[in-house]
């Protein structure tokens, strides 16, 4: 890390003077603070600008209520680039149940409100009035999950594309190097933005029809949800950059036209990307507020792959990074954790190895690399694919070598551990030493409900799985003389859970001794199968009836069902119990989950007996009737 301002992009037109430049070539506008660290678009795409040449300067959060921020470096040479930060901004901005929220991990000081909602809609709007002839890309988390039409929860209707709202040029989606690479060079070369169409991973709007495969159209898919439904399919199913097709959605008179995915980073690109100068902190400038929270997390962190084949139903993974699986190069990743150890904040401690899914390292099976990833089918769930290749020695090898490195005292793996592929692999050499190196006291894995049909309609493995990874856990765990734990991770009220299956779970927990103590709600996002679900109320792929928990009170109560120990939960739990018929798990017996309800009247009376209860015993009465 340099404390120099100066080795960071410039976020200021003095920052840009102090450089000697005139003029900029590209402004990176975006909804986060600036945090040079790789865990940030908005710094991967800067560096990567940086790297081909251009001059490039940051516009973190600007204030989207004048003009002044967007025009304070003049016209930038060749265009402008948005994204609305690392995730969607309305799910920075608000809590599952529409509140909202108090602080923001990726503002300076955690402070919330400094970003608009739908920010990527505002910025781009105001960067066209500020410079109306100039390119404009969006890219980012945002644009690419609400690429097409899309339910939006917050304002519970459907949305036509955001490229249609935002009026930019272009939309790149997914992880966007590549793409973000070819429409510099082009640009540079004098080529109009209007004639750059043809660019893999980008979106652009026709006035008129092109060759394609046709969705339902924006008013198709807001007249009828199984339309939507049948949209939402296609788009998960051709995010392929091997089979993927160009895709085309009427919107009005007008056809917003996807271009087939582009190819993933190689090894050899992504280790570039990895080897690029960031600083891995945030600016300077934000040291007098306290920082960005958002680093703690990531700062000593290291990202060896991307892409997950397990795409459950209620990830945006597999829609915007895709499942397809690349990796940095071993030598790549030993390089930036030797580095790490030369930080002065560095105390010993890497605390991730990971990615989307720690464990997974190269693609689920050898069939992928040539025909893609199989079209409505899932490598893992409900049982793994026979033609899965599960092994861990690739990267069970690059964990020792980072043990190895002077000055690491433990290397931690706190991203996600799929434990179904974990137990798919026959040398379990991988799983004693992630219990005996790389655990701190506790792992997180994400078994999410125990109900079958629940976990069918998650993409979701079922709980068998779980319980022989649990069982395998404690008993290494007890051979390795460790005191460690597993700590689930648990969503209520997704689509197709039923009161009944919150009862499932609740009896589950209750069974193996768990009490969790944070429980997540379904939170139907932008582009995943499971929005599609909650929003139709269908499944995509069956077309078949789902249950879906709506009001705000079935939510409580089957959140509040998962915690049924709480006794602030106890009333919720009881009516809950009552309007099913299972008051025998009311009372103090053994497989009871709340007490039965204290009767306030008895509670009365009782106090009031309590406190004449010397007078009574010295038979007294009123003075009216002593003699």
């Amino acid at each position: 890390m340099n404390d120099s301002v100066t080795a960071f992009l410039p976020i200021s037109p003095r920052d840009v003077a102090a450089r000697g430049w005139d003029t900029i070539d590209f402004l990176l506008i975006t909804g986060d603070a600036y945090v040079d660290h790789p865990s940030f678009g908005t710094a991967i795409i800067g560096r990567l600008l940086e790297a081909e040449g251009y001059r490039v300067a940051v516009l973190s959060q600007p204030n989207w209520r004048t003009l002044d921020d967007f025009t304070q470096f003049g016209r930038p040479r060749l265009g402008i680039m948005i994204n609305a930060g690392n995730i969607d901004s309305m799910v920075a901005h608000y809590t599952a149940a529409k509140k909202k929220r108090s602080d923001d991990a990726y503002s300076p000081g955690g402070k919330a409100g400094l970003r608009p909602d739908r920010a990527l809609i505002v910025y781009a709007n105001k960067a066209r009035e500020a410079f109306p002839d100039i390119p404009i890309i969006v890219g980012g988390l945002e644009a690419s999950l609400r690429r097409f039409a899309h339910y939006d929860y917050w304002q519970d209707a459907v949305r036509r594309s955001v490229l249609l709202d935002c009026g930019a040029d272009l939309l790149s989606y997914g992880m966007g190097e590549n793409q973000t690479i070819q429409i510099a060079r082009r640009l540079a070369n004098g080529e109009s933005i209007q004639t750059i169409t043809d660019v893999l991973g980008t979106c652009y709007v026709s006035d008129s029809p092109v060759e394609g495969s046709f969705l339902p159209s924006y008013d198709e898919v807001c007249n009828d949800k199984r339309q939507y439904a049948k949209a939402a399919r296609v788009e998960l199913d051709e995010q392929d950059h091997i089979r993927g097709k160009k895709l085309i959605q009427k919107h009005g008179n007008r056809f917003l036209v996807q271009n087939p995915p582009m190819p993933p980073l190689t090894t050899q690109e992504l280790d570039r990307v990895y080897a690029l100068p960031y600083q891995r902190y945030y600016h300077p400038s934000y040291e007098a507020v306290g920082g960005v929270p958002a680093i703690e997390e990531v700062e000593f962190s290291i990202t060896h792959n991307r892409g997950c084949f397990g795409a459950c139903n209620f990830c945006s993974l597999a829609f915007h990074q895709g499942r397809f699986i690349t990796c940095r190069s071993e030598e790549s990743v030993l390089k930036e954790a030797e580095m790490l150890t030369h930080n002065p904040h560095f105390k010993g401690y890497i605390h991730d190895v990971g990615g989307p899914t720690a464990n997974f390292r190269f693609p689920a099976c050898e069939k992928q690399l040539k025909n893609g990833l199989c079209k409505g089918k899932k490598c893992l769930a409900p049982v793994p694919c026979k033609n899965l290749i599960a092994d861990h020695t690739e990267y069970l090898a690059m964990l020792r070598k980072i043990r190895a490195i002077p000055k690491i005292k433990k290397v931690f793996i706190r991203s996600g551990i799929r434990f179904d592929y974990l137990m798919e692999d026959q040398n379990d050499a991988f799983f004693r030493e992630l219990v005996e190196h790389h655990i701190s006291g506790q792992l997180k894995v994400a078994p999410e409900h125990c109900s079958a049909t629940v976990l069918d309609r998650m993409g979701k493995p079922h709980i068998e799985t779980y319980l022989k990874f649990l069982n395998k856990y404690n008993t290494l765990n007890r051979k390795l003389n460790k005191n460690q734990y597993l700590v689930p991770y648990l969503m209520s009220s997704h689509p197709g859970s039923t009161m009944k299956d919150a009862l499932a779970l609740a009896m589950f927990l209750k069974e193996h001794h768990l009490r969790p103590q944070q429980v997540q709600d379904f939170y139907p996002t932008p582009g995943t199968i499971s929005t599609a679900m909650f929003y139709t109320e269908l499944d995509p792929y069956t077309f078949e009836k789902v249950y879906v928990p709506k009001t705000a009170e079935d939510k409580a109560a089957q959140r509040a069902m998962l915690q049924y120990f709480r006794p602030e939960n106890h009333d919720i739990v009881r009516k809950a119990l009552i309007a099913m018929g299972r008051r025998d798990l009311i009372g103090n017996g053994k497989n009871c989950l709340v007490p039965a309800a204290v009767n306030t009247n008895t509670m009365a009376e009782s106090a009031r007996k309590q406190k004449y209860k010397g007078r009574e015993s010295h038979q007294w009465k009123p003075k009216s009737k002593r003699k």
